[in-house]
């Protein structure tokens, strides 16, 4: 009795939409432990520092939550330091994720073996940009989550110890808050870092080697040949952007009465989802993003093992 191919018409017709794309990101997840294992092993280190300060240092403003006559934003300072960290990880991480997500089945020529399966290459490219775009930030968000949750029942404990006012220091962490505006924050750097992500898949799928000066030298050159030959820095200004103009967009610094908000803990009343998703950068960005993309699929559908 003949037994039906993976790669038979009605096989493939008959597979739900979704189910190669499932398990085209199972994969990914499988073969790149450093997706969740980077981020816990920060939020290891970073739950172990503030242990260490609690116990030696109770009184430094901004690490010490057992006093509750702090400020909420000293309070906050470490929570926020520490999501803050997992942030960084986690586009440290989403960076070298990207260049080596195309590159890397080429060179261990495993990409053979993908493509004799019956998923397409724009399931396989959709599935390695949602690493960075959907599950790093979801990853990076739980983890951010449960370590400030342990650091407020280790503050908690010390509290006890001391003597101190559980009450007080409930009511005046606003844990709550930072919660809600670093799911905002992981929101809106995965939409403004899009293009970035994107442009690392296409060099990844592209070049045959050394992904990492091949992505970095292109945007360097053209900034350097504007600067020479215009004497303007147009090019550069945009890249700049592109990494740091997103704060501006997202939060609305400036209090009613005046003063500056303390990055280290922004209100949630602060944030600014309505000027973020009106910027035109932030459409551009999504327009080249999905460009890369496209070009990242042509070029895995015809490009061949190294």
């Amino acid at each position: 009795m003949n037994t039906p191919s993976s790669r038979d018409p009605q096989v493939i017709a008959a597979m739900p939409a979704t189910r190669p794309f499932y398990w085209s990101v199972r994969r990914e997840l499988w073969e790149n432990r450093s997706i969740y294992i980077a981020p816990l092993a920060v939020a290891a280190l970073g739950l172990f520092g503030f242990l260490i300060a609690l116990i030696k240092q109770p009184k430094v403003e901004g690490l010490a939550a057992i006093d509750p006559s702090f400020h909420p934003t000293a309070l906050a300072m470490p929570y926020t330091h520490a999501a803050m960290l997992l942030a960084i990880v986690a586009f440290i991480v989403a960076v070298f994720y990207c260049l080596d997500a195309l590159y890397g089945e080429r060179r261990d020529r495993s990409i053979l073996f993908w493509k004799s399966l019956p998923v397409s290459d724009l399931t396989t490219v959709l599935a390695k940009a949602s690493i960075p775009l959907v599950v790093l930030p979801l990853v990076v968000f739980a983890i951010a989550v449960v370590v400030q949750l342990a650091m407020l029942l280790l503050s908690v404990a010390a509290l006890l110890m001391s003597g101190g006012s559980v009450a007080t220091l409930w009511r005046q962490l606003p844990l709550f808050q930072l919660q809600a505006v670093l799911l905002y924050t992981l929101a809106v750097l995965t939409l403004w870092y899009a293009p970035i992500y994107a442009w690392l898949l296409l060099i990844s799928a592209w070049a045959r080697r050394t992904t990492f000066l091949w992505a970095l030298l292109p945007p360097l050159a053209v900034a350097l040949v504007e600067l020479i030959a215009f004497h303007t820095t147009y090019f550069g200004s945009l890249l700049r952007e592109r990494f740091f103009g997103f704060a501006p967009k997202a939060f609305n610094f400036r209090l009613p009465d005046g003063s500056f908000v303390d990055p280290h803990f922004i209100p949630i009343t602060q944030i600014t989802p309505g000027r973020v998703l009106g910027s035109p950068g932030l459409w551009i960005g999504l327009l080249f993003a999905a460009a890369f993309l496209i070009a990242a699929v042509r070029l895995r559908r015809y490009r061949e093992p190294i």
